[in-house]
Formats: C-alpha cells, structure tokens, sequence
C-alpha cells in the first residue's frame, strides 16, 4: 500500500498544481524552455521512493531528505543520479521547503506515530498555490498544518498552500490495490491457515513483526509506546 501511495502523491500533485483546482498552473515536467517542477519528498522509505520515481519519470526536479545516508545512496545508484538528496536536518528541511512546488510527507515509523518536520512557519513560507500531499497523514501527519480530509473532499488552503490529507490514499484505485494487498498477504494467509498463528510467526520474523495485538496486550513496542502503555510478548499470550 506504501507503493500505491506513493506513486499516487506524484499523480495528485500533478493535478492540484493546475489552475482549476487553485494550484500554482505549471506542468509538472515543465516544457522545453521552461523549468519543470520542483518535487520536495520527505522520507526515503518505499512510499518516497516510489513517489520519487514516478516524478523523475515525468521530468520533475525531485528532491529527497532522509536521515539514513544508505537510503539517500539506494536512491541515488537507482535513480542514476536524477535526483538531490538531502540528510534530513531542520535547516535543510526549510530550506527545501521554500523552494517546494510539491511537497510529498512520506516519513512513517512503523507502528508509531509520525514525527512533524515541517512546521506551520515553514509553510507559510511556502509559494502560493503549491502543493503538500501528506502520505504519512495515516499516522497524524508530518506537516504541522495537515489534517485529516476526504475523498469526496480532498484539499484545503492554509497560508494559500493546498493540502491534501487523505488516508488510506490507495482506497482511490481499489482495483489496483486489491491485487497488490492480496499479492503481498496471501503467503502470510497461507502459512496461518495450514500451521496456525504462533508457528507461522515462529518461522517467519516478518509475520512475528506484525502482531500488534493479542487477546487485548499490546504486542508491538512501537504502538505501545504511542498509546503510554505497557508491550506484552506475543510468544506468551498465543
């Protein structure tokens, strides 16, 4: 689902930088003779890296922060160099802010909630009719000024800055995403039905992983420690 998301920020910025819906008007690969977008993405994880590469493909000028160098290196071999990458500092990070026309949160901890990185300062100095899709808005957001929105109304303008805050963004191309959810959970459907739960997960570190609750325990550290509560072993309670 990070996939979809991701890819799908690139596909909705491009349609909110246009006119008619109170964007900035330019294209997004921009046009011979003319500069293309400037595409600023928080976060190098898989929602990030896929938004990354959807926007290099269109010919956007993309930008990425992360504070882990080996992810920035990935992106940087992957993508041949097409893109700038940036550690993820709060100089930095305004600093790319300011010159944003797009600017993609894609920074998830997983089971946690999502640190903020932009503030509302950082936003106001932003260019009127840009563009912020908050992928991490699942996980309360990683732009101060983002709140939760919907499908049937997506955006609102805060310092003539749009913002899009959508979850559960890949709900929008339910087709796609059935298959891709069912492609990556029917192995782990498969091994629980034919072993049970606690020995699938015995033999699997990734299915163990993703236990965040059992017979009403928290079971994941990192949900626990969102909600200030205590983290029970899922190897005691199954």
């Amino acid at each position: 689902m990070s996939e979809v998301a991701g890819r799908m920020s690139i596909q909705l910025a491009m349609r909110f930088l246009e006119a008619d819906y109170g964007g900035r008007g330019i294209l997004l690969s921009g046009v011979p003779g003319v500069s293309p977008a400037e595409v600023v993405i928080l976060g190098c994880g898989v929602s990030g890296f896929n938004a990354a590469k959807v926007a290099v493909g269109l010919g956007a000028h993309v930008t990425i922060i992360d504070i882990d160098h080996n992810k920035l290196k990935y992106v940087d071999d992957v993508l041949h160099g097409n893109v700038m990458s940036m550690f993820s500092n709060p100089y930095m990070i305004r600093r790319a802010v300011s010159y944003a026309d797009v600017l993609i949160g894609a920074v998830l901890v997983p089971g946690a909630k999502a640190p903020v990185l932009v503030t509302e300062d950082m936003v106001s100095e932003m260019k009127t009719g840009s563009v912020i899709i908050d992928v991490s808005i699942d996980q309360g957001g990683s732009v101060e000024t983002t709140r939760i929105t919907t499908h049937n109304e997506p955006t609102y303008k805060v310092h003539e800055v749009i913002h899009y805050g959508v979850p559960n963004m890949p709900a929008s191309v339910p087709r796609t995403s059935t298959f891709a959810l069912t492609n990556a959970t029917l192995p782990y459907i498969t091994a629980i039905a034919s072993k049970g739960l606690k020995k699938a997960a015995e033999q699997d570190a990734s299915l163990a992983a993703g236990i965040n609750l059992s017979h009403g325990a928290i079971t994941h550290p990192a949900v626990a420690e969102s909600f200030g509560m205590k983290c029970g072993s899922w190897k005691k309670l199954i």
